[in-house]
């Protein structure tokens, strides 16, 4: 008698089965796959070494300054000296968030680690990208990006990591992942505290997805968007509301709920 094998096994043995990749970078795979704890480490530890290069170059600029009001300010009294440095410091952390916004794109390029679709274990080289771009991502988000949000700044950096931005949107949250999978028409809204990302699990898989946001969509607060949902042109998404990976939303309908569904604006106004 033949056992059937279920979703939950099958889900399983993912990362039990052979690398389709021939050669070094198939053995590798494997090697990912049957020894997943330090192979955890070793794709992050070198995201944590990545980290602290880029934040080392976007500090330079701050030291100077420090070293320019600390050699300035020598022979002052103890007060007008303090006030110097302390200022020095707190115009140093500013220095850094302009700089890392820089600094950190200029690093995802000089890698090449903007996303594309893709569907595979977690435990694989292309995932690796993944790590990375994000990873880079993060390090400004949770460093400076809130003192940046929303300005011109972030909208910058979002650019320069790959994301599609039309004139006139407003992104006013940073929590976003997957910048570069990520596409925003003209005169978008992106509420407070929104999260959008590029991906999502399914069955033990990691998938890459891209979310796209049409001309005058408006995205509600604390609204969260997943991979490979689409939002049409002038759509509503209403505060709070999940839309869930795949969703396709069309033009100036308004959308809500958890997860997100179409909801009858006659409604709206008889509950308002």
């Amino acid at each position: 008698m033949t056992q059937k094998t279920g979703p939950s096994q099958k889900s399983a043995d993912i990362y039990e089965l052979k690398s389709e990749r021939k050669g070094l970078g198939g053995i590798l795979e494997n090697l990912l796959r049957k020894f997943k704890v330090i192979a955890h480490l070793a794709l992050i530890l070198p995201v944590y070494l990545l980290g602290c290069l880029c934040m080392g170059l976007a500090l330079v600029p701050g030291f100077y300054l420090f070293n320019w009001a600390d050699t300035l300010s020598t022979t002052w009294n103890s007060l007008p000296r303090y006030f110097a440095l302390g200022t020095s410091i707190s115009a140093g952390y500013f220095l850094y968030g302009f700089s890392i916004i820089l600094i950190a794109p200029a690093i995802n390029f000089l890698l090449r680690t903007r996303l594309q679709d893709w569907r595979g274990p977690y435990y694989s080289l292309p995932a690796i990208r993944w790590y990375i771009h994000n990873g880079l991502t993060y390090i400004v988000r949770y460093t400076f990006l809130e003192f940046a949000t929303p300005t011109p700044l972030n909208i910058l950096f979002y650019r320069l990591m790959g994301m599609k931005i039309g004139p006139g949107t407003i992104i006013n949250s940073s929590q976003i992942s997957d910048p570069s999978l990520i596409e925003m028409g003209r005169k978008v809204t992106i509420g407070g505290s929104v999260t959008i990302v590029g991906h999502y699990g399914q069955g033990g898989y990691l998938v890459l997805a891209p979310v796209k946001i049409g001309d005058k969509a408006t995205i509600g607060l604390s609204a969260i968007l997943m991979g490979g949902s689409e939002v049409g042109a002038g759509a509503k998404i209403l505060p709070n509301s999940v839309v869930l990976p795949k969703t396709k939303i069309p033009p100036d309908e308004t959308w809500g709920g958890i997860p997100a569904r179409r909801i009858d604006t006659n409604e709206l106004k008889q509950t308002a």
